[in-house]
């Protein structure tokens, strides 16, 4: 992007979701980024791309808006327009609540709150999907009065089936022994057990049993679109993963994922998204079902995914599409880019070490392309940046990384019969 405006980004969180949005504008501009978060995580640590603003319980209201409001008072004289980008389930749905107001500081590309709400609940997510003819898996409703009224909960199709929670950030902040992102369930009496211990820890929400889409990791897809000012899709970026992280309170990460190609699915989801009359960027998880031919949707999230810097790596980086739209107005009347049809630029994004793809990832047609990626030197990952890497950062990335053999030793084996 030749001769941009100058302006100014802030992140919110301190994840690898933000390093990559860090990563994606500092490769449009060369300059760091601001971040505001409640903790200090590994993947932004010694990192000279971004300056990291730590504040105790930023993650809730009132500390957030409390906060927010001083750092628009910071920028009350400021010339340069100020894109602010939620890189959490929780700091998106803050921005939207206070979206209002803080519209009259910031740019904030988000629907409105009642849409979010929406969108976020898996429950309404499905109504949603169900009016607009979007297939999702079988399901059933389970409500903490079901729990409290002691009634066996009855899957309507066999097990294993999926349980999950509606609400994802109510959930983030529960908390108890073998407590997963989502569970696979292969009895009765495990379901009954998990039920409990949810219900028994806090949560209040419901929870979704679903039938269970069979499949190893290489059945998903993840889907990311930006969506301009005006609720017209400007970019979307299909994702086939081929691994995911099998730490139970990462399951669902992906950890390897190839460009992909699908304009019915693209031209689907487009239609989709402009219907609800929705704005910035949105991230799609589903997966494919051999038994019907179609694609499962499993939920929306309202931001760029962890894994999303996929995108960027495959040339469209991520942090443009907010700048063309609110900063240089290039978006407006601009025709749709569905990425990936050319399969010669492809590159492979891995969260992974090398080795343990090559060792994890279920051997297929698809595999064997991600492998010829690596042996061609087409393959990177979100955290390793070459202008960012000092000794300190490094050797972090490097740790973190070494990590994922003994999660991988530990608990790949006992998910290996979810799929």
């Amino acid at each position: 992007m030749a001769d941009l405006p100058k302006f100014t980004p802030i992140l919110l969180g301190s994840d690898m979701n933000v390093y990559g949005m860090a990563r994606s504008f500092h490769e449009l501009t060369n300059q760091p980024v601001d971040i505001y978060a409640r903790l200090q995580l590994a993947p932004t640590r010694f990192s000279k791309i971004v300056n990291v603003h730590l504040i105790d319980d930023f993650d809730s209201d009132p500390t957030f808006i409390e906060n927010m409001r001083k750092v628009a008072e910071k920028y009350a004289n400021h010339d340069e327009k100020i894109i602010l980008i939620a890189c959490g389930d929780g700091y998106a749905e803050l921005i939207s609540k206070h979206k209002e107001e803080l519209s009259k500081t910031f740019i904030c590309p988000y629907v409105d709150y009642d849409l979010l709400k929406r969108l976020n609940s898996k429950e309404s997510f499905y109504e949603i999907c169900d009016k607009y003819n979007l297939p999702y898996p079988s399901t059933k409703i389970i409500t903490k009065a079901m729990y409290e009224s002691g009634v066996s909960v009855n899957p309507p199709f066999p097990f294993p089936v999926a349980l999950k929670p509606t609400n994802s950030v109510e959930w983030l902040n529960i908390h108890f022994e073998g407590r997963k992102k989502a569970f696979t369930i292969h009895s009765q009496v495990e379901l009954n057990t998990v039920i409990g211990k949810i219900y028994d820890n806090g949560y209040t929400s419901d929870l979704i049993l679903q039938d269970f889409v069979p499949g190893d990791d290489s059945h998903m897809r993840v889907l990311n679109a930006y969506v301009d000012q005006n609720h017209q899709v400007k970019m979307m970026c299909l994702g086939h993963p081929l691994l995911e992280d099998p730490t139970p309170a990462a399951i669902g990460n992906y950890v390897a994922i190839l460009p992909e190609y699908n304009k019915p699915l693209y031209d689907k989801m487009k239609q989709f998204l402009e219907d609800i009359q929705f704005t910035g960027f949105a991230n799609f998880d589903m997966k494919y079902d051999d038994r019907d031919d179609t694609f499962k949707l499993f939920e929306i999230n309202i931001r760029q995914g962890r894994s999303s810097f996929f995108v960027t790596l495959n040339g469209y980086n991520l942090a443009s599409w907010p700048v063309k739209d609110y900063i240089t107005g290039e978006l407006a009347g601009a025709k749709t880019v569905f990425a990936n049809e050319d399969e010669d630029k492809a590159k492979l994004w891995l969260g992974v070490p090398k080795r343990i793809f090559k060792r994890y990832a279920k051997d297929n047609k698809y595999k064997t392309r991600a492998l010829q990626l690596i042996s061609e030197g087409r393959a990177a990952t979100t955290v390793f940046y070459n202008k960012d890497m000092s000794p300190k950062r490094w050797l972090l990335m490097k740790y973190a990384m070494y990590n994922y053999y003994g999660r991988y030793k530990q608990y790949f084996a006992e998910n290996k019969g979810d799929n």
